[in-house]
């Protein structure tokens, strides 16, 4: 074991390999049996492509570069793909990124536009496309801007046809509702086509406050009528909508649990460890019985036997109990005190899908989530076993076949298939690949701290560690602050490059879920209700003093780093507290008042509402809080990093940020990095790149680390 300081030790995860690795996969779904998802390319310019897998498990990329799978809808972007197996091969429907366009490509043949180009505002753009072949179209929301303000929009659902009339022509383009509401989800159809429900909300809502279940008839030409609202309201938040056809069944499972299987999969016993290194599966206690599972034809009601044919139910997911539990025609099926639901930032994103049996593939938890099938008639449910500690919000089931994305704190997220009648899972997409030794990956400790009147705080703190390298007995490690974005949101427990780029060197990170973050129930979100600026700051503050306080962390070598909502509190906490000796802020909102009277998008135009105040009833609120009225206060270096592109959280507000500081005669010492083409996150692998080595600059200069081979960030005052 070689004795170096803290933040000197050599490691082989530099910033390239962290960056090529940024990104998940995300909106699984299924062409015929076959099973596609859309994947980051951070060395292709960031896009990201469409993947799909054969039965023989051989994969490849759809769409050649430069095409950019990726929806702008509400900014964040949603569900941005649909396909249809074909005799000739499949059928998919895409938009591009670059234009917004909604395209048609079949195997073989270059993709055709299905929509036209808007000039005015930010344009046309779609989300959540649906094919309904039968009536040649493509369903979908439509996101359309009126004006030049971000703000002049309107979202509707409507129908474009695929054969390409409305590639010129919008009026083509068949509008399903009257855009009475300012924010629609894309309209989930019952089995039979002749119901659709989807989810509404106006501001100043956000989805995790308030929304509404719509159900009307859909008529034989295709229109929508009778639409009513069924659910929900401005107190109870909906996260997800959908059908099922109403069957009697049990979780039964021949074997004795999930299992790795061959044929494709990758066995993965040498990454069920917890986070203490013990082994464990996250299907311990899973029931089993001995027999083959009942068949969904055993289970559905025939009429042959003189029964009526079963109904559709209508699901969701509210959270009117204070949690995000399951709801199958108004009433609970599965009632606990966490959530099988979560923030809808994304159109498209889903926690539950409901299979042809009868039963429910969910993705539940508290703090952590794990997929498992729900039994709606028993309430029974039965987890998947297996390393994956975080499933993400995206289901795709058909027959007995259900596809997630998984990642565990040794394995980055994969495309995992459980089989819902043997009980099997394996990874089947996107397999993590050890790029270095995991011996030098992060080993998270989940914490709970208390902080200010004693409330509990959540974290995952990340010692340094490395399998060849020790610091001497005496000096204690300088840890980072990681804020998440958000602020309605939370950090997974998921292997993180950028997180063990840092510890891999000997620079600990305690990432927190502070009040107001998503698993952990509406009480444990809404401590952040006109409350930003204050308990997020308070709660980072708390973890980094606790952690100095127990002798874990060195008290003078802490920093704070955050993106988006995490810039705003790292900013925040540099302008407010004397705890950290420097930060990263990332594209943050540092001007409240800019940012509420018209600099960022439409969905989150009225988000202060909340968080802040109304401006109209605490505008003195607006300036004290934010960091732009305080620049003068930050007495320690920092770093900003902006992305260029940004119409979320826009350079103006860094721009106006820094030249408040060249007024003053005294300056901290800072850096600020704006990248061409970056919008809201990074996604360009070598964007990620710079971004990670001035960071690790900025900690070595400040507390005084020597990490070999860093180009110096030149810090200016």
């Amino acid at each position: 074991m070689q004795i170096l300081p803290y933040g000197s030790w050599p490691s082989p995860l530099d910033a390239h390999l962290a960056a090529t690795h940024d990104g998940r996969p995300e909106y699984v779904g299924f062409v015929g049996e076959e099973v596609w998802w859309t994947a980051p390319r951070p060395t292709e310019e960031g896009r990201r492509t469409l993947v799909r897998r054969h039965p023989d498990g051989t994969q490849e990329s759809f769409l050649p570069p430069p095409w950019n799978v990726r929806s702008r809808v509400v900014e964040y972007g949603g569900q941005p793909w649909a396909g249809a197996a074909l005799e000739d091969g499949p059928l998919v429907v895409f938009v591009h990124f670059d234009d917004q366009r909604l395209y048609a490509c079949e195997s073989g043949s270059a993709p055709r536009p299905l929509t036209p180009v808007s000039t005015l505002g930010g344009g046309l753009r779609w989300a959540e496309p649906q094919l309904l072949l039968d009536r040649g179209e493509v369903w979908c929301v439509l996101e359309e801007f009126t004006g030049t303000g971000p703000t002049d929009v309107r979202r509707v659902l409507a129908a474009v046809p695929l054969d390409g009339s409305a590639a010129d022509d919008r009026s083509a383009v068949r509008e399903l509702t009257d855009g009475r509401h300012r924010f629609v989800t894309g309209a989930r159809l019952t089995p039979d086509g002749r119901r659709a429900a989807w989810l509404a909300w106006d501001h100043p809502r956000m989805p995790w406050d308030g929304t509404e279940v719509l159900v009307a008839d859909v008529s034989p030409d295709g229109t929508l009528s009778g639409a009513r609202v069924v659910a929900g309201g401005p107190e109870e938040s909906i996260a997800q909508v959908d059908w099922q056809r109403s069957a009697r069944g049990g979780v039964h499972y021949a074997d004795g649990g999930m299992q790795y299987a061959d044929g494709g999969g990758r066995y993965a016993d040498d990454r069920m460890r917890s986070a203490d290194g013990r082994m464990r599966s996250l299907g311990e206690g899973m029931r089993s019985t001995v027999g083959e599972a009942q068949s969904a034809d055993d289970r559905t009601r025939s009429t042959e036997d003189g029964q009526h044919p079963p109904a559709d139910c209508l699901l969701y997911t509210s959270d009117r109990t204070g949690w995000w539990n399951l709801y199958r025609d108004h009433e609970p099926v599965c009632p606990r005190e966490e959530e099988f639901g979560g923030a809808l930032w994304k159109l498209g994103h889903r926690w539950f899908a409901p299979l042809d049996n009868g039963l429910v593939a969910v993705v539940h938890g508290r703090g952590a989530t794990a997929l498992g099938i729900l039994d709606p008639e028993t309430g029974e449910l039965v987890d998947a076993a297996g390393p994956w500690t975080e499933f993400a919000s995206t289901l795709a089931v058909r027959g007995d076949r259900v596809v997630a994305v998984a990642a565990s704190p040794r394995s980055a997220y994969e495309v995992v298939e459980l089989d819902a009648r043997t009980g099997r899972a394996r990874v089947i997409g996107a397999a993590h690949d050890d790029a270095v030794d995991p011996a030098y990956y992060p080993e998270p400790q989940i914490r709970t701290f208390a902080g200010p009147d004693g409330r509990d705080i959540h974290a995952h703190v990340y010692p340094p560690h490395h399998p060849a390298c020790a610091a001497p007995g005496h000096e204690l490690p300088p840890y980072v602050v990681w804020a998440h974005g958000g602020p309605t949101d939370r950090a997974p427990l998921v292997l993180d490059l950028e997180i063990a780029y840092f510890t891999s060197r000997g620079i600990g990170v305690a990432e927190v879920n502070y009040g107001g973050s998503t698993g952990y129930g509406r009480e444990y979100r809404e401590r952040l209700r006109e409350q930003w600026g204050v308990v997020d700051v308070e709660d980072c503050a708390a973890v980094a003093r606790a952690l100095a306080d127990e002798g874990t962390a060195d008290r003078g070598r802490l920093a704070i780093r955050g993106g988006s909502a995490g810039g705003w509190t790292a900013a925040a906490s540099l302008t407010g507290t004397d705890v950290y000796a420097c930060g990263t802020i990332r594209y943050p909102v540092l001007d409240l008042l800019g940012w509420a009277t018209g600099e960022t998008h439409d969905l989150e135009s009225r988000y202060l509402d909340t968080l802040v105040g109304p401006l109209a009833e605490v505008p003195a609120r607006y300036a004290e809080r934010s960091p732009l009225q305080h620049a003068e206060r930050i007495a320690v270096p920092f770093l900003l990093l902006q992305g260029l592109d940004d119409v979320i959280c826009p350079p103006a507000q860094c721009e106006r940020f820094l030249a408040r500081l060249a007024g003053r005669r005294i300056r901290a010492p800072h850096a600020y990095l704006a990248f061409e083409g970056e919008g809201h996150g990074f996604r360009r692998a070598q964007t990620t790149v710079r971004a990670l080595e001035a960071e690790l600059s900025l900690y070595a200069q400040v507390f005084g680390l020597r990490p070999p081979g860093i180009p110096t960030l030149e810090l200016v005052q």
